[in-house]
């Protein structure tokens, strides 16, 4: 077998054990075949170290041979000859990639085993570990990818399986609400995704990333567009980015992301689905290269967040929402390193918070009754808060000001609700009663109502 060959069959195998994995428990779920917990640990145990293994595997041989840039391609998946346009499903195994890949079968394989304890006779155990493998294939699709639409593949599936799992347990209503509010504002991001990857396509006639930034291997790639065309795509994805990572000014779901169970919590928000911003700016860091003003806007927001969730974090009343917090801060200062033009300061940085975040996630169950435990046993509290240095600098009136804002999360959900949810809303029950007018003028009666609530008289009054 020659080399080529073995890569290939490695990387092959490396997308595959996730897919393998997702049609496992979801075929045998559609068939209705009863699958006992055993059973399904031993199929995520299985498939996690056969990606990790075939990762690794890649990962020594480019590093005994010299070998930068491994590219996959299993050919075009949807083709529409008349508007030039092509799904391409293509990988790349590169300097950025392999690691990124590594981490996420490593950190996905822990969170699994403790699920597999965790989770143990809770009637959505087989729910989990379904939406479990679609994250995990998301994760895999989107760290090896090599064309927008690739990548757009696996960002979707973690975003419907972040929003199906904060939505985990559904029987309650908070839950279910704040699901859809993540939802949402994926929705938003993904929207300006889907732009950028058409405008990709546009620019460079495809969307395969050399098209873009060159052929170059990452991270010595140079954008093959000019600085005016790079600023308008490189905004598109800051804007897609910073919904998928909680920055400014989408923070406001990273809270009610906690809602899901702690094992998803510490996959999802922190360690890999909240660096999935970060990577995507990473991976397009000859972009951001290309426009100086374009770096300004990745430093001015990565800086922003970073300082938002240091100060909101130390005012959450509960331990999740606090690590969460934390994590936006990490991720912040990451934003700010791609901005400044740095490659492996960045990805180290994400490995190393990534691992951290998962531990401290893991054992936030039991953290608080170790704590009581230990605050029982020496009497009273064991430590005592100065109220740090901003004490001796900020006026009474001034903390109580900064103690609100971080309360209540920078007002950023009041200001998307106000500002973008509800003049949205407002428009489109609108035009949906625009719409049944309409109907009812050519059909001379009374129209089905909307799904949407219909507006009434007074509303479009209130909207003249």
């Amino acid at each position: 077998m020659t080399q080529p060959e073995l890569l290939h069959i490695l990387g092959v195998a490396t997308v595959a054990a996730p897919a393998f994995l997702l049609l496992a428990l979801g075929g045998l779920w559609l068939a209705g075949i009863p699958v006992r917990e055993r059973t399904s640990a031993h199929l995520t145990h299985a498939s996690v170290m056969t990606g990790l293994l075939a990762a690794a595997g890649i990962l020594v041989l480019m590093l005994t041979t010299g070998i930068r840039n491994v590219p996959i391609e299993l050919g075009n998946w949807v083709e529409i000859p008349e508007e030039h346009f092509h799904f391409h499903l293509k990988f790349a195994f590169d300097r950025l990639s392999v690691p990124f890949v590594i981490l996420s079968f490593v950190l996905c394989g822990t969170v699994g085993a403790f699920a597999n304890v965790y989770l143990h006779r809770e009637p959505g155990y087989r729910r989990f570990f379904l939406f479990y493998a679609v994250f995990l294939l998301g994760m895999t699709v989107s760290s090896l990818a090599a064309t927008i639409e690739t990548l757009f593949l696996g960002w979707e599936l973690v975003g419907i399986s972040s929003a199906l799992l904060v939505a985990f347990f559904h029987d309650r209503t908070a839950p279910v609400r704040n699901g859809q509010r993540v939802w949402s504002v994926y929705r938003f991001a993904d929207a300006a995704f889907l732009i950028a990857a058409l405008t990709m396509h546009h620019l460079t006639g495809s969307g395969d990333f050399d098209g873009l930034m060159g052929t170059g291997p990452w991270p010595d790639s140079t954008a093959s567009i000019s600085s005016r065309h790079a600023l308008f795509v490189g905004l598109l994805l800051l804007t897609a980015a910073a919904g998928k990572s909680g920055m400014i000014p989408f923070s406001g779901w990273l809270p009610r992301a906690m809602e899901g169970p702690t094992p998803s919590s510490a996959i999802f928000y922190g360690a890999l689905s909240v660096h999935l911003g970060a990577y995507l700016l990473l991976r397009v860091s000859p972009v951001l290269a290309a426009s100086v003003p374009l770096q300004i806007c990745v430093i001015l927001i990565g800086g922003m967040s970073a300082v938002f969730g240091a100060v909101a974090s130390r005012v959450q009343s509960d331990v999740k929402s606090a690590l969460a917090f934390a994590s936006l801060t990490q991720v912040g200062i990451i934003v700010v390193e791609i901005g400044l033009g740095l490659h492996y300061v960045p990805l180290i940085h994400m490995i190393g918070h990534a691992c951290l975040r998962t531990l401290q996630l893991l054992r936030a169950p039991s953290l608080l009754r170790d704590h009581h435990t230990l605050q029982n046993a020496i009497g009273g509290l064991h430590a005592q808060h100065n109220g740090g240095p901003l004490s001796d600098i900020l006026s009474p009136h001034q903390r109580n000001w900064l103690y609100r804002f971080a309360l209540e999360r920078g007002y950023l959900d009041a200001f998307l609700d106000e500002f973008i949810v509800r003049p949205f809303t407002r428009l489109f029950r609108y035009t949906d009663f625009l719409e049944r007018r309409w109907t009812e003028f050519l059909s001379g009666s009374d129209s089905r109502q909307s799904v949407s609530e219909a507006f009434s008289d007074q509303s479009v009054d209130d909207l003249g």
